[in-house]
């Protein structure tokens, strides 16, 4: 038999060997904040969007003292040019009353933090950004970004929340930007726990954004994990469950990122 003939037959019975992803389902992520977070990026029409709005409940809450955050982000664009972005949530933050709070802040393109106006709502530890709120588990909350005002050169940007069981709206504050357009929908879930602490589980519910020509349900999103390599739980998943996109930690993973979820 010749050389090459030796190879070929060498080969012919190599299999390759499967590597299975590496796996992070212990301990404390090692990402930079000591958080793990997940992310559903909204499928919507092309074009500017002046509001957007989705409706939470967080169905089975954290145990430990520890943050954990659920929010709707957004950026601001002027001119096409993206102008900062900010993020409107519910928290379980240990540093307010019954460890709960709403959160509505920001981020210009510099990197500096949005200023807004003051909130009505009392901050215990004065956070400018995160205010005492006292969501309940298994209530569904209605959060809303805009429309804005435009008052000397700058766009203000409401962000509000609804309890929807008794219809009361509470408006967080304005966060005053450079953009005037919204774009970017996204929710997610950030948790600064341990991947194996008990798990949470939040349902993502009625998304919707407003522009020139009505208003859109959106019916798809896109699930996206923080990465291993970058300290995130790899037992984390997002699904689809009775017309909601639903989000839970220390489980199995059955959606990998990068899938289109439909309801």
């Amino acid at each position: 038999m010749s050389f090459l003939g030796t190879i070929r037959t060498l080969l012919s019975g190599f299999q390759p060997v499967s590597i299975d992803p590496p796996e992070r389902t212990r301990g404390v992520p090692p990402s930079g904040n000591g958080a793990s977070s997940f992310h559903l990026w909204w499928d919507t029409p092309l074009g500017p969007i002046t509001e957007m709005a989705v409706t939470v409940e967080i169905r089975v809450p954290p145990k430990l003292a520890t943050l954990h955050f659920f929010a709707i982000q957004t950026s601001f664009v002027r001119n096409g040019a993206r102008a900062g972005g900010a993020h409107l949530g519910l928290q379980w933050n240990p540093r307010f009353p019954g460890s709960r709070a709403v959160n509505w802040g920001g981020y210009d393109a510099d990197g500096s933090i949005l200023t807004g106006t003051q909130s009505p709502l009392i901050s215990t530890p004065e956070d400018v950004n995160t205010r005492d709120y006292d969501w309940q588990p298994q209530r569904t909350y209605r959060m809303k970004i805009g429309p804005a005002d435009e008052r000397d050169g700058s766009w203000f940007w409401p962000g509000s929340v609804t309890e929807l069981a008794s219809g009361e709206t509470t408006h967080v504050r304005d966060l005053r930007t450079d953009g005037n357009e919204l774009a970017d929908p996204v929710v997610w879930s950030e948790v600064f726990a341990a991947c194996d602490a008990p798990g949470i589980s939040v349902r993502w519910s009625d998304l919707s954004i407003t522009m020139a020509d009505g208003t859109f349900a959106i019916s798809v999103c896109t699930s996206a994990y923080q990465s291993y390599e970058s300290g995130g739980c790899t037992n984390t998943d997002s699904t689809v469950h009775q017309n909601a996109f639903v989000q839970t930690t220390n489980t199995e993973r059955t959606n990998p990122s990068d899938v289109a979820l439909r309801l």
